[in-house]
């Protein structure tokens, strides 16, 4: 079941966060399952070292929350790697 809920919410936040990012005409479907899967990852792990806040993972507004922040983040740096602002 946990699996399940990593794509509902990586595909959520990945879809956010290419709207708030400008990229969403660039990337399908699964493009935003897997940034917004990474994202969540990349997110989680900044909360946990900055903030020393805990996530649970599951399907909540905080982990939503976390996982959008993390996952523009990524499309930011991806963005920035391509020479693209």
């Amino acid at each position: 079941m946990g699996f399940i809920i990593w794509i509902i919410v990586g595909a959520l936040s990945g879809w956010i966060a290419s709207k708030i990012m400008g990229t969403d005409e660039q990337m399908g479907a699964l493009a935003n399952i897997v940034v917004g899967v990474i994202g969540s990852a990349v997110g989680g792990w900044l909360a946990s070292v900055l903030l020393n806040a805990q996530t649970d993972g599951g399907l909540n507004i905080p982990s939503i929350l976390v996982a959008i922040v993390g996952s523009c983040l990524l499309l930011f740096i991806v963005n920035m790697i391509k020479g693209r602002n």
